[in-house]
């Protein structure tokens, strides 16, 4: 008769913390990211006519619609700076943080078939995302900065080196890992929840309205005026924008709300990614 009460001699238990994102894992597969990141990069422009200069086509297009419609036929671009510079900015950071956002989101879900058939960190995955939208974006930057140097000639704004420009680089990375917390939480609940992935798409879309790419932060009041305040896109949003042509919004303490709001996410949604992780090859 078999023995119910048997003790087991050894027993295998995954000895990972909920806090754990295995760099050291990510560092040792880091060939296995550069492929991936390539792969995305390339499959942006492959078997289009105009290739890589839609990463210029696609902010300009939405830059100059703005400007027309919100800036010139409604006047409600900014008092305070020119306003394709005031739309340029705020697009080239939405686009980076939407796409990444998206993207990473549907990490277990568009990966299932590769994560059943050979082990590697999973988080490379929304890593490479991450880095690979980072690439087009400096694509875009740097259209930016010819916008930016052609005001500058013409006189219309004034540089200022001040403390902000110098952490642009930290803001847009901080950016960066904002969308990559939302990415895993969103991505991690989808695994059970599939309606998130109709949901985000609108999410992105109403976000948007609540932060200030369309409307200068000024125009917002009453309840607008709240969210806008406790959104942490507002504070990366207005002090990119303060670096380089200026911002009445902007404060050190809006910044600081944002990364704290930035950091405390992340480690949520990396202990619900390390959890989801061990077990969603059952679910997905």
């Amino acid at each position: 008769m078999e023995n119910h009460n048997q003790e087991w001699d050894i027993v295998l238990k995954p000895n990972v913390s909920l806090f754990e994102l295995n760099l050291k894992d990510v560092w040792k597969y880091r060939d296995l990211l550069f492929l991936l990141v390539k792969r995305d990069y390339v499959a942006s422009f492959k078997q289009t006519i105009l290739g890589p200069l839609w990463f210029f086509i696609q902010p300009i297009l939405t830059t100059l619609v703005f400007v027309v419609i919100f800036g010139k036929v409604a006047k409600l671009g900014p008092d305070n700076m020119p306003v394709m510079l005031f739309y340029l900015s705020g697009v080239i950071l939405w686009n980076y943080f939407s796409n990444c956002l998206t993207a990473t989101a549907s990490t277990f879900v568009s990966n299932a078939s590769i994560f059943g058939k050979v082990y590697f960190p999973r988080l490379i995955m929304p890593l490479s995302v991450i880095i690979s939208n980072l690439l087009k974006f400096a694509v875009q930057f740097a259209f930016f900065l010819l916008v930016y140097l052609y005001y500058l000639v013409k006189g219309e704004i004034n540089f200022s080196f001040n403390a902000a420009l110098v952490l642009s680089p930290v803001i847009v990375l901080m950016m960066a890992m904002l969308s990559l917390s939302f990415g895993l939480l969103i991505s991690s609940l989808t695994t059970k929840y599939r309606d998130l992935t109709h949901l985000l798409t609108f999410g992105v879309q109403l976000l948007m309205y609540i932060t200030p790419i369309i409307l200068p932060a000024s125009r917002f009041q009453g309840t607008f005026k709240y969210l806008l305040e406790i959104n942490p896109m507002t504070g990366y949003i207005e002090a990119f924008r303060y670096a380089f042509v200026g911002s009445d919004f902007f404060t050190w303490g809006l910044l600081a709300y944002s990364v704290g709001v930035t950091v405390v996410l992340f480690f949520f949604a990396a202990m619900t990614f390390n959890k989801v992780e061990k077990s969603f090859m059952d679910t997905v």
